[in-house]
Order: structure tokens, then C-alpha cells, then sequence
């Protein structure tokens, strides 16, 4: 009888475990090593944006030279602490460039540093602009650098982490501030960043490019 229910049950082959041990470390580590080219990649492409934010401030302050000085000189001061924070984040990654965890906290100090970005870039709506702008520049004004960060990185939620806080400054600015057009204007930027962030998806999937997310959504 005993002999019966044993063939009936059988036990494992003791070499079943450690093989699906072995399996399950393979996975772990084959997802490990496909997310540190990720962030490696996020890490060489991110050098860019440092530089590509005060240049276009610079041409911002010149092309708006009926506005404050003294209130541009403040935003350019929050726009240069965005790009040094940038820089000092991207040359301390760059020492471990390969290391899983080192690339992991660059890129939450990077989704931080793009959040702050945003707030800062916003904030030149009211400290940079003058009053009377038509729509079309206040939306490329708010879309622009997003657009480029979009296009540096790679990274939809970095896209998104940036251009949420400057769509929503900007768009209160259209509705604070003398701008033409007012509630249209700041309805048409939203609807336009709308637009920008959906175009990104759509990159995605035109590209084949479905990679996890790199940014704050990391554990």
C-alpha cells in the first residue's frame, strides 16, 4: 500500500530545486543588468540637459527685454541652480558609471532635480516674461524646454516630471498676468503639453521602445 501511494505521489528530483533556484537568480539577474543599461543610458544622454536650460533661458531674458531686469535676474539665478545641481549629480554618477545602485540614486536625484526644474522654468512665466505675449510664445516658451528634455533623454516620465509644474505656473500666469489671451491661452497650453506627452507615447509604441520606467517610479 505504502508502495502504491508513493508512485501516486512522488517526491522531487533533489536537483529540480537548486535548478529553479539557478533559473530564478539567472531572471534576477539578467532584469538587473537590462535595467543598469537603462540607467547607463539615462546617465550619458541626461549630461545634455544641464546645458540646454540656461542656454535657453539666455535666449528667453533676450527676447523679452520689456520685462523686469531685476526679476530675470532671479529666474536666471533659479535656472543656473537647476543646471549646477544637474552637473554635480551627472559628475558624482559618472565616477561609478556601471555600478546598479549608484545609477539607481541618480536617477531618483535626477527626477528630483527635473521636478525643481519644472517649478523653476514655470516661475519665469511671471519673472521673465513681459506682459501682452501672444499664445503661441507662451506655449512655446513652456513647451520648448520640455520638448528638448523629451528629446535628450529619452524618458517619458522625465517629460512629464518637468512639464507638469511649467504647464501649470505658466497656464496660472496666462490667467494672472496680462497676457493676451487669457483663459484661451492657458486652455491651449494645456491642451498642447497634453498633446507633447501623448506624442511621447506614441514615439513609444511607433518605435518599439517599451521600457520600464527609469525615473521616480524606481524603488
Amino acid at each position: 500500500m505504502v508502495a502504491i501511494v508513493k508512485s501516486l505521489f512522488p517526491r522531487p528530483k533533489p536537483e529540480e530545486k537548486p535548478l529553479r533556484g539557478s533559473l530564478a537568480r539567472l531572471k534576477a539577474l539578467h532584469a538587473e543588468a537590462e535595467e543598469t543599461a537603462r540607467l547607463a543610458n539615462l546617465l550619458g544622454r541626461s549630461g545634455a540637459v544641464g546645458a540646454a536650460l540656461p542656454v535657453l533661458g539666455i535666449v528667453t531674458i533676450a527676447l523679452s527685454v520689456e520685462a523686469n531686469p531685476a526679476s530675470q535676474i532671479v529666474w536666471l539665478l533659479l535656472v543656473g541652480a537647476v543646471a549646477l545641481a544637474t552637473l554635480i549629480a551627472y559628475r558624482h554618477a559618472m565616477k561609478r558609471p556601471f555600478e546598479h545602485d549608484a545609477l539607481k540614486v541618480y536617477a531618483k536625484d535626477l527626477s528630483a532635480i527635473l521636478l525643481f526644474a519644472g517649478f523653476a522654468w514655470g516661475a519665469g512665466a511671471f519673472l521673465a516674461l513681459p506682459g501682452g505675449l501672444s499664445t503661441g510664445a507662451v506655449i512655446t516658451f513652456a513647451l520648448l524646454p520640455g520638448a528638448s528634455i523629451a528629446y535628450l533623454l529619452r524618458d517619458r516620465e522625465a517629460l512629464f516630471l518637468f512639464l507638469a509644474p511649467t504647464t501649470v505656473l505658466t497656464a496660472a500666469a496666462c490667467l494672472l498676468k496680462p497676457f493676451a489671451g487669457g483663459w484661451i491661452a492657458a486652455a491651449t497650453l494645456v491642451a498642447a503639453a497634453a498633446v507633447l506627452v501623448g506624442a511621447a507615447r506614441l514615439y513609444e509604441r511607433l518605435t518599439g521602445i517599451q521600457s520600464k520606467p527609469a525615473m521616480l517610479s524606481l524603488p
